[in-house]
């Protein structure tokens, strides 16, 4: 998520003259240029090799028009990635360029490569962090003209604005954009629906709690980088770690191997927060195009079944509880009352409960008849995993707001959720291995701006050994943090502030053009995300 800049080379009121920074100029050689179209073209070979080996797995044909729309699509998807990466190269790379510790494009590959296994090794959980915010009419109508709209919507608006900033020299944040893309579809489809059809607009609540994942963490960037760099002097106190970099000198042994190390850990932590964003895109993709493949996970061992059913049975026992003299629905009824639940965001009804205990019926059924969920048929395949999301996002917000169960009650929908996330939220490796590709390839492309940005326009001094180290061990511990609790976080405000906090610490003082481009990025990339982003929904439900 990263921020651009404007002209790195425009002189700013408050920095001195004569400030020298490393030499940035060196080409790639021929060789490398090689290399990174051979890794381009086996990424895209193993991805459709992946997409075309899961498809035929399952026996699933896909008519032409279909298939086109899925390439395209995950293009662009792919494409928001690698764009991601092109911005965000410099938030792990300025530190070890500023300060001699790596060569500019070995620490550019270096950190492509770290970016690369982030992303192979991430758990998931911020992709679909990020599938939560959008409307759940159509997330279960992914396939769908208006699922499509949404799609295509969201990741081209992110994109524009990407690539608009970038060209006007404007800061942007990537992960700001996508969330006011998404924001803006789920208000235009809203606005859209036709007089007295509810529709679910935008999650607040979890959009809440984006917000202030990306309203803190650069914060703390500014607090804990500043207040570390202030330990250190206390307890380290060698000269150098505090003065600037002699030109084109490396620094002691030690001192390289903390900043690389420090760098590595950012660009994997990058990896694995920013890769995830795509990801949960790309598999919302897959489930429209091919719900026979994608919509359940098939790869959940067929051992797991008997422990599934147990859970549902349990949970079933708490819904009947909570729905008191209220008759069950018939599974029509209770699929209406559920997702209509969903998008008012009023589920502590006894019709709400009665709904989930038919859903869970439903799916202890399909489950039992099928003898796993590697075996639900084809036909099968679209009302299972709608039943088994509209439950789970059903329990999710029930154990977020007003409900009140019982400590017996709650360890038993806890264990039910579990289960059906693991039956419903997965991620194939040939996905995992493309986004790490599309972000790694992005992160060696574009970075010379962004890291004199970094490197040079923040503070009113040389970017010192301390300093570089402690913004970027702070970046790196929130952005794992972050990844945890499955939240999106900007990479570049995280690392951004933390230089800022680091030189305010040392009393270098600050350059407040940079400092106000920053501040302009969270005024404008929201609104103007989700706008574009509605705009280009409303125009594409015409055309699909």
């Amino acid at each position: 998520m990263a921020t651009v800049y404007a002209d790195p080379n425009a002189a700013d009121p408050g920095e001195p003259s004569g400030q020298k920074g490393p030499k940035l100029d060196k080409k790639a050689s021929p060789l490398g240029t090689i290399i990174f179209f051979a890794l381009l073209a086996m990424g895209i070979g193993y991805g459709i090799k992946g997409l075309l080996d899961d498809i035929n797995s399952v026996h699933e044909t896909l008519e032409l028009g279909v298939f086109a729309l899925l390439g395209l699509a995950l293009l662009i998807a792919l494409g928001f990635e690698f764009v991601n990466g092109f911005h965000d190269t410099a938030n792990a790379v300025a530190t070890v360029i500023y300060t001699n510790s790596l060569p500019p494009l070995v620490a550019v590959v270096w950190s492509g490569l770290f970016n690369f296994l982030g992303v192979i090794v991430s758990s998931g959980a911020v992709a679909y962090g990020i599938v939560t915010l959008l409307p759940v009419e159509l997330i279960l109508q992914v396939g769908s003209g208006a699922g499509y709209a949404m799609i295509f919507a969201l990741l081209l608006a992110a994109i524009i604005w990407n690539l608009g900033t970038w060209a006007m020299g404007i800061p942007n944040s990537s992960s700001h954009a996508l969330i006011g893309s998404i924001m803006g579809v789920g208000l235009a489809n809203q606005l859209m629906a036709p007089a007295g059809q509810a529709t679910s607009g935008v999650d607040w609540g979890q959009a809440l709690n984006v917000f202030k994942a990306l309203l803190f963490s650069p914060l703390m960037g500014f607090v804990f980088s500043a207040a570390l760099l202030f330990v250190m002097k206390a307890l380290v106190r060698s000269k150098k770690l505090y003065e600037e970099p002699a030109a084109d000198a490396p620094p002691p042994l030690w001192i390289r191997a903390l900043l690389v190390l420090t760098c590595t850990g950012v660009s994997f932590a990058h990896g694995g927060n920013d890769g995830q964003k795509g990801m949960g895109l790309i598999m919302l993709i897959l489930i429209g195009a091919a719900p026979t493949a994608y919509a359940l996970n098939r790869t959940m061992p067929d051992s797991a079944t008997p422990a599934f059913i147990q859970s549902a049975n349990d949970a079933r026992t708490v819904f009947i509880t909570h729905a008191g003299a209220k008759g069950l629905p018939t599974i029509t009824i209770a699929r209406e009352t559920v997702g209509a639940a969903l998008r008012d965001k009023q589920l502590d009804k006894p019709e709400v409960y009665a709904g989930l205990a038919v859903l869970s019926d439903d799916i202890v059924h399909s489950l039992k008849t099928s003898g796993a969920i590697a075996h639900v048929p084809a036909a099968a395949t679209p009302n299972l995993r709608n039943d088994m999301y509209l439950t789970g996002d059903a329990i999710r917000l029930l154990q977020k707001g007003s409900a009140s169960f019982t400590a017996e009650e709650a360890p038993k929908l806890k264990a039910y959720s579990g289960h059906l996330e693991k039956g419903t939220r997965f991620i194939p490796t040939w996905v995992k291995v493309c986004v790490a590709v599309a972000l790694g390839l992005g992160t060696m492309v574009g970075w010379k701006r962004i890291v004199v940005t970094v490197g040079e326009k923040i503070g009113k001094t040389h970017l010192t050994y301390a300093q570089g180290a402690s913004a970027e061990l702070v970046a790196a511990g929130t952005i794992l943090a972050a990844e945890a609790y499955g939240l999106p976080v900007s990479t570049t405000h995280i690392l951004s502030s933390g230089i800022a906090g680091s030189m305010a610490a040392n009393g270098s003082g600050l350059q407040w053009s940079t400092v106000r481009s920053i501040a302009l990025a969270w005024v404008t990339t929201l609104p103007a995300a989700m706008a574009i982003a509605g705009i280009l929904y409303v125009i594409l439900r015409q055309v699909f």
